[in-house]
């Protein structure tokens, strides 16, 4: 029995993330989506392919990364894009950490000139980073190698665009660029009750015909189902937990110092994630802590 009330998936869980970006069918909206974030300066993408997510390191004792998505274009460009749900303290080390996979792939046996084609690692955050709470005008942030003297970029090959997408407050009466609808879209598709009228454009005519629940299968309803409810509880947790670990690492801090308070928000958080039920993993991957050491909260 469908239970979901919604008339569209919510674009920040696993399965409607991946239904409308991940998928054969729908990569135009992953095409059209991704020229809007890199820009017309380095060249429209005209078509993508999809590589597998799960990216092994170069020996057995290396850590694996699986990302969301995962392809590249006819210029053998590589994109990762991933969808960050909560907060998670050192997702800026993720980026670069992931960043090194596509980068490592393109070594080549025997001679070689080291020429690299570009990466994007693109973070589309459901959160906002800490140092920028108090900066709600900056959304789309791209970040590149710089010359910190000259302020201008040393290499452009490596680029890390972050989506902010809290500080997206624009309703839809205010949407002026293709961008803009996009940012809409991303936020607020599980709202709608119906398609916007200044969204008409052809391309998300597609989106908004994929992501209509009432056109899934029985199994695709099940699985978005239990794609929402663990994005729910994962948020809520995490959210939860991230909040008292701060309390208790700030009074720690005041008695402690700054460092030894730093370390107790994480213990804090740590211990209030595994009392919520979340796997180790996911709560050393966030707050940084070993999960032998999570084990012993």
């Amino acid at each position: 029995m469908r239970t979901l009330t919604d008339k569209y998936i919510n674009l920040f869980t696993d399965f409607g993330f991946k239904k409308l970006f991940g998928t054969e069918f729908n990569k135009p909206l992953l095409v059209d989506f991704l020229n809007q974030l890199i820009g017309p300066e380095t060249g429209l993408i005209k078509d993508l392919t999809f590589l597998s997510t799960e990216q092994l390191g170069r020996s057995q004792a290396d850590r694996q990364a699986i990302f969301d998505i995962y392809c590249e274009n006819e210029k053998g460009e590589k994109f990762i894009v991933e969808l960050q749900k909560a907060k998670q303290n050192y997702f800026k080390d993720r980026s670069i950490y992931y960043s090194t996979f596509p980068i490592q792939q393109q070594a080549k046996k025997g001679e070689w000139n080291f020429k690299l084609k570009a990466v994007y690692t693109i973070g589309i955050l459901d959160f906002v980073f800490e140092e920028d709470k108090k900066d709600d005008r900056i959304v789309y942030r791209k970040i590149q190698l710089m010359d910190v003297d000259s302020s201008r970029v040393f290499y452009d090959k490596l680029t890390y665009i972050y989506l902010e997408m809290p500080k997206f407050t624009k309703s839809e009466e205010e949407l002026e660029t293709h961008f803009d609808k996009w940012l809409y879209i991303l936020k607020n598709l599980h709202l709608l009750t119906d398609r916007p009228k200044k969204i008409q454009e052809r391309i998300f005519g597609q989106l908004f015909e994929q992501a209509e629940i009432a056109q899934f299968s029985e199994q695709e309803y099940q699985e978005y189902e239990n794609s929402l409810k663990y994005y729910r509880d994962l948020k809520n947790s995490m959210d939860t937990a991230f909040d008292e670990g701060k309390i208790e690492g700030r009074l720690e801090g005041e008695q402690l110092g700054i460092e030894k308070g730093i370390e107790q928000g994480k213990i804090e958080t740590a211990r209030v994630m595994k009392s919520k039920g979340l796997d180790l993993s996911i709560i050393a991957e966030v707050t940084g802590l070993a999960v032998t050491e999570i084990e012993k909260l």
